[in-house]
């Protein structure tokens, strides 16, 4: 890796990663290891709205900046080119005007890139291709070019912080619980034994990512009735995720029962942080999970499985089905690399990681 000799000096940096909760989510490490190397500095994280709460009151981060996607879309859609317009410019002025000195922009496409140069930085650092895409890298003035090509997006982040000359480990639980969080999930579990979390849902972009309902209302109803282990079932954000849950519950004879309501990211991270284990698909809340200590079973069949693999500080288990066409960028409605994934095996994953965990405290 073509790394930097030494840490550029800078007091006012901006962190760049935009995107889904699981992208952002695994840039926190790095974010942790950025604070270690510059100590002193304003660290600010430039993030789109549906992270933007988990990220605030995090010790690495002294400020989120939230990127008006949805002000700035609403305006394309109904072709409201001076609106969208006066959008931008307004942002970029917001930008500008905190004098930022260092940009690491860990998202590296060219909305990010453009982002990057509007902030008006003397030194900005992004991927360089592969990892930096859509000529985002064009706006960097420092491009790591990493080694290997392929490898998690956890792997990736700390890359580029190793670029930047910095030596500084990632904390060893890169995500902090809100005391205020902690207190409601303790109030709504009321001093129940600590369960296991299934989290079934995934986005509405990728239904193609979700297991069965009779899948994980099997891991449930075995967990309780062989191991004496209580299963809740979380509810995500997607328009059908509360049916899916339901479904999960029922499946399970009463094994499972709904989680308590998590409101936001912050209310979530602290039930994963209560829960002896997590188990779901490739999706952000998982990632969330492995961040607060919780050991998580992933269950993966189209994603990736090096590039999507949990934080390497928290045990996991990752059960797959070998299918010929996966790993794949798409998905298909017949998610057969999904469908096919035993529970036995999945219920053995479980007890592996349950035989080495304490209960969440």
């Amino acid at each position: 890796m073509n790394a930097l000799e030494r840490p550029p000096e800078a007091e006012r940096i901006l962190v760049i990663r935009l995107g889904a909760v699981g992208d952002v989510v695994r840039t926190l490490p790095a974010a942790s290891a950025l604070r270690a190397a510059f100590a002193g500095a304003q660290l600010c994280w430039l993030v789109e709205p549906p992270s933007a709460s988990l990220l605030r009151g995090q010790p690495w981060i002294d400020e989120v900046l939230v990127f008006p996607r949805p002000a700035l879309r609403e305006a394309l859609r109904r072709g409201r080119v001076r609106t969208l317009a006066r959008t931008w410019r307004a942002f970029a002025r917001e930008l500008r005007a905190r004098r930022f000195e260092l940009v690491v922009d860990f998202h590296s496409i060219l909305k990010s890139g453009m982002l990057a140069a509007a902030s008006g930085a003397p030194r900005r650092v992004a991927y360089a291709p592969p990892y930096g895409r859509e000529l985002g890298w064009l706006f960097a003035h420092d491009r790591a070019v990493l080694d290997p090509p392929r490898a998690s997006r956890f792997e990736r982040n700390d890359a580029l912080v190793r670029f930047l000359g910095v030596a500084a480990p990632p904390a060893r639980r890169p995500l902090r619980i809100e005391p205020d969080a902690a207190a409601r999930v303790d109030r709504a579990l009321g001093g129940a034994p600590a369960p296991v979390v299934i989290h079934p849902g995934t986005s509405d972009a990728t239904p193609h990512k979700r297991w069965t309902p009779e899948g994980y209302g099997r891991v449930a109803r075995t967990l309780r009735e062989e191991d004496g282990v209580a299963s809740l079932v979380t509810v995500g954000p997607a328009r059908d995720d509360r049916a899916f849950a339901e479904a999960v519950v029922k499946a399970s004879g009463g094994a499972a029962a709904l989680a308590p309501a998590t409101p936001g990211l912050g209310d979530l991270a602290a039930l994963f942080a209560r829960s002896r284990l997590y188990v779901g698909s490739d999706t952000g809340p998982l990632h969330v999970a492995s961040l607060v200590g919780t050991p998580v079973v992933q269950l993966l069949g189209p994603t990736d499985p090096v590039e999507n693999a949990p934080w390497p500080g928290t045990p996991s288990r990752t059960v797959r089905f070998p299918v010929a066409c996966s790993p794949c960028r798409r998905g298909c409605s017949a998610a057969l690399c999904m469908a096919q994934i035993p529970a036995e095996a999945v219920v053995a994953a479980a007890r592996a990681l349950l035989a080495g965990a304490a209960p969440g405290c």
